[in-house]
């Protein structure tokens, strides 16, 4: 499917600090006067919104392989009715999280098969493809370490344990495709969003 719109994805393992850079980057856009569309996975519409709350609620322990379902579901809908609509009107849009973090939690954390959960994933995108992933690369300890420091209430992926966190971490400082950049996380915010902005800038031809 053609569209005009430009895809940007910020993935990276808990605490990368995603969250900060996606404000960052949501506020350059804007004062840029850059039509831009901010969304989070899982969530972002009614269906979506559900899954994240059993995937992440310490009360629904589901296995991997359900665990898989709610996030393809909810990034099904996601993309049917926020992200193409978007693309297809010109926007930026900016998703923290999409199909690498499936990679990262499911396939290398989880250890589901990557080609079984790769044409799942095809499925529920429609074959949609980012024009950019921007990696955060950070230490999973460190992550860990400053979202504690910040006081942040822990779901049941942040409350994994260690060898988890760690396997995520590997998988994302490995990923390797078209379009994924990978940016040092461990430098200041400030650091980290001139680069993302600078990367976006080019990618999409904006001034």
């Amino acid at each position: 499917m053609s569209r005009a719109g430009c895809f940007v994805v910020l993935e990276g393992p808990e605490g990368a600090g995603k969250s900060t850079l996606a404000q960052a980057l949501l506020a350059n856009a804007r004062a840029a006067g850059i039509q831009v569309t901010a969304v989070r996975e899982p969530g972002g519409t009614p269906a979506g919104e559900a899954a994240r709350r059993i995937l992440l609620d310490h009360a629904h322990p589901v296995g991997p392989e359900a665990e898989l379902f709610l996030v393809l579901a909810a990034r099904a809908e996601l993309v049917r009715h926020v992200i193409r609509p978007a693309l297809d009107g010109g926007h930026l849009v900016l998703a923290d999280r999409f199909e690498l973090s499936t990679l990262a939690y499911q396939v290398a954390g989880r250890g589901l098969p990557a080609e079984t959960v790769a044409t799942a994933n095809r499925l529920a995108t429609g074959g949609l493809v980012p024009d950019l992933t921007l990696v955060l690369d950070v230490a999973s300890g460190t992550g860990r370490a400053r979202q504690h420091a910040a006081g942040k209430i822990t779901d049941r992926l942040d409350d994994e344990d260690p060898a988890f966190h760690a396997r995520v971490a590997e998988a994302y400082l490995a990923a390797q495709a078209r379009g994924v950049r990978h940016l040092n996380a461990n430098r200041s915010p400030t650091e980290v969003a001139q680069e993302a902005w600078d990367a976006i800038r080019q990618v999409g031809g904006f001034a």
